[in-house]
């Protein structure tokens, strides 16, 4: 939409996306949700920018900037650029990582303009506080209006340039669909597979060809396979241990490992996607969770620590740690994190230490940590999975 309305128009085009939100919730509640929701959304916004338009006697609507609405979201297929980007998200995506912002303020802007997402959602993805963010976003758009004049699309190299920042944001945005961070339901499949339809267009230019690409989407599908084994016929959550693996999706895993093959073959530096999807095979193409390879999932959360230190993958890694070495050994690794205030804020942080008591029998401490743990989580579904637990 501000490739339609303009920069100068920001604040209005969010507040229109916010009620077109609202309304497709009133509307979805009842009706079946549409075929393509993400054009429905277009919609209603774009008609709602129309209005407050109209309101204010604006008159600089011509109508070729009106026909958007009811355009697909691909080039017609006897035109392929191979030099540029065809797809509508991903143009918006790649105007929004403009090298005059900071990473941070690109990452911003694309999850809450395009990705719909509020404080909470990105505070969690980029470890910071809800304050913070809202701040943040508060400076990126005034820099954005001020300092990106029209949003060009790059090409060629200029995609290449851009396209680190890009993969970040695909992934968060299907990290949050894979895990709602608050609500009643865990995930959220069209945003996923929204992801991982972004990224599969990207791979139609062949400056964005790269290793990074083909591993992100190789973790995607891996992960994507597994949706129907993780929350059962109760809505309630499932864990990898007691997953029923019949119900993983055997050809998403098939697609996922053709695209990490390529990944691996690639030249340059294996990158977190690439030791991300190498960990997500492990949990997935095995038949029973005995036969997972701990001690090889373990030695890629080391790679990653080695590459890049992430207080998340440090405190994933006590998972596949507990199970090479031993429970105690774990609890002495989770100790040495207590002091950094990431963990102290970290649901995850809590439930991995009860669950570590409860492996040693230690039921009253675990539940101190359950208890922790569940004050801290907004996801509804995994509120009541930890409460399950309690002893």
């Amino acid at each position: 939409m501000l490739n339609k309305f303009g920069t100068y128009q920001l604040e209005k085009i969010e507040d229109a996306l916010q009620e077109a939100l609202l309304k497709a919730m009133q509307v979805w509640a009842y009706k079946s949700v549409p075929e393509n929701p993400s054009a429905w959304l277009l919609k209603v916004a774009g008609n709602q920018m129309i209005d407050v338009l109209r309101k204010e006697n604006r008159t600089r609507i011509y109508e070729d900037n009106l026909s958007f609405l009811e355009e697909t979201q691909t080039a017609p297929e006897n035109i392929v650029l191979q030099n540029s980007i065809n797809d509508n998200q991903l143009k918006m995506i790649f105007a929004c990582c403009h090298p005059s912002l900071s990473q941070e303020y690109q990452i911003i802007l694309s999850l809450k303009l395009i990705g719909g997402f509020g404080n909470r959602e990105i505070a969690k993805a980029l470890l910071k506080k809800e304050e913070t963010i809202a701040k943040s976003f508060t400076r990126a758009k005034k820099k954005f209006k001020e300092e990106v004049k029209s949003l060009e699309i790059p090409i060629e190299i200029g995609l290449k340039s851009r396209l680190n920042v890009v993969l970040k944001i695909i992934y968060l945005l299907f990290t949050e669909g894979y895990k709602t961070t608050s609500g009643e339901i865990l995930i959220k499949k069209d945003i996923c597979f929204e992801a991982i339809r972004l990224s599969l267009v990207l791979l139609e230019n062949k400056y964005c060809k790269q290793s990074d690409v083909y591993a992100l989407i190789a973790l995607m599908c891996f992960h994507a396979a597994r949706f129907e084994a993780r929350v059962d016929e109760k809505n309630e959550i499932v864990d990898l241990e007691y997953q029923d693996r019949s119900k993983y999706v055997e050809e998403l895993i098939e697609i996922g490992d053709w695209h990490l093959g390529i990944a691996t073959k690639m030249e340059g530096v294996p990158s977190d996607y690439h030791f991300q999807a190498a960990i997500a095979y492990h949990h997935c193409s095995v038949s029973s969770f005995e036969k997972t390879n701990w001690k090889a999932i373990l030695e890629y959360y080391d790679l990653q620590l080695k590459q890049q230190y992430s207080p998340a993958v440090e405190l994933n890694r006590v998972v596949p740690f507990s199970r090479v070495y031993s429970k105690e050994k774990a609890l002495k690794e989770l100790s040495i994190l207590e002091g950094k205030s990431f963990f102290k804020e970290s649901s995850m942080y809590f439930a991995i230490k009860a669950s570590l008591y409860e492996e040693v029998n230690q039921n009253a401490i675990m539940n101190d940590f359950l208890e922790k743990a569940i004050a801290m989580t907004s996801n509804v579904l995994e509120k009541k999975h930890l409460k399950k637990k309690l002893i």
